[in-house]
């Protein structure tokens, strides 16, 4: 079947995530119909490798649905075989939208029998006391918003266990990549660094910490809609092995030629991108950058034969979008 009759991939959100991910959909051959509120946004070019197939990219369609609405939902995954959820929403608004839009979300699939992939995060977990994070960890978490991502996770499991819908998670830890601007590794790191400006590092920077290559987001969700057997649980996406931030940061000097000057917060207060808003709203999150935050992806690595991008090659990709962003923005 060729991919111009292939039922397509939806993909709710075109963050950062949403927007890597269509572009890897696309280039493994699926039709793609990337979704936001305004079915507008920048060209996706689809991420090009050899296909046992032979066949090239497929395309990336633009959608505009709110994802709160249940009915814009279902009229936008109409035909889908598989819908991916990466909408995200301001900082400050997630406990409140989030909830609305996995309902909306849930019903849609449910409808229409689309399988489901989520994108989801670490904070089920809560504070680790530094042990290393694996799909078998508990869920300890005390903040409201961990509190909130594991009600939502357990919906998604008992969806799945219930036959409402077919579903599967891949967790991710803190993100880093082209393109990932609200991250501790993003906005307020690259820019400075490559600037002779001040960069930012968060909390204790001699911890180890995992941070997740953007381009493995994407493969690992692509992968996991590749298999049904995959549905009804948790994976860990690819993450390269942890690594203290000013580990990091010494690998970005060397890559830009001079010193870093860092500056760190100890505790959460306004700084680049990160707004008063956005601090006073993640400061119940702020342990994860005073303790060992260590991902482990060996299970989905061994099931899928899939290993992550080597922090190296993730950061040379991350300086060579950021130059290019700074160049853009001179010009």
């Amino acid at each position: 079947m060729s991919s111009t009759t292939r039922r397509p991939h939806v993909v709710l959100g075109s963050g950062p995530a949403g927007s890597a991910l269509a572009a890897e959909l696309a280039g493994r051959g699926h039709r793609v119909r990337l979704v936001n509120r305004s079915g507008s946004g920048p060209a996706v070019t689809a991420a090009t490798r050899p296909r046992p197939d032979g066949a090239g990219p497929a395309a990336v369609e633009r959608y505009a649905a709110d994802a709160t609405r249940p009915e814009e939902v279902r009229r936008a995954v109409e035909g889908a075989a598989v819908v991916h959820h990466c909408v995200n929403v301001d900082y400050h608004l997630q406990a409140e939208v989030l909830p609305r839009v996995q309902q909306a979300v849930l019903g849609a699939v449910a409808d229409t029998g689309a399988r489901l992939v989520v994108l989801d995060t670490l904070y089920p977990y809560g504070e680790t006391g530094g042990e290393v994070m694996t799909e078998s960890t508990p869920w300890r978490a005390t903040s409201r918003k961990g509190r909130m991502r594991a009600r939502l996770d357990e919906a998604y499991l008992d969806a799945h266990r219930s036959g409402r819908a077919r579903v599967t998670l891949g967790r991710s830890a803190d993100f880093l990549g082209p393109a990932v601007i609200n991250s501790s590794l993003g906005g307020a790191v690259f820019p400075a660094a490559l600037t002779g400006g001040e960069v930012l590092g968060l909390g204790d920077i001699d911890l180890p910490h995992s941070y997740t290559y953007i381009g493995d987001v994407a493969a690992g969700l692509a992968t996991l809609a590749d298999h049904p057997g995959a549905d009804g649980r948790i994976w860990h996406l690819p993450t390269a092995p942890a690594v203290t931030t000013r580990q990091i940061h010494r690998m970005i000097a060397e890559r830009v030629g001079r010193p870093l000057q860092t500056f760190v917060l100890d505790e959460p207060r306004p700084f680049g991108p990160f707004d008063e808003t956005f601090m006073a709203e993640y400061a119940e999150m702020f342990y994860q950058h005073t303790e060992p935050q260590i991902l482990d992806s060996s299970a989905f690595e061994r099931e899928f034969g899939v290993r992550p991008t080597p922090l190296t090659a993730a950061l040379d990709a991350t300086l060579a979008w950021y130059r290019g962003a700074l160049a853009t923005q001179a010009g």
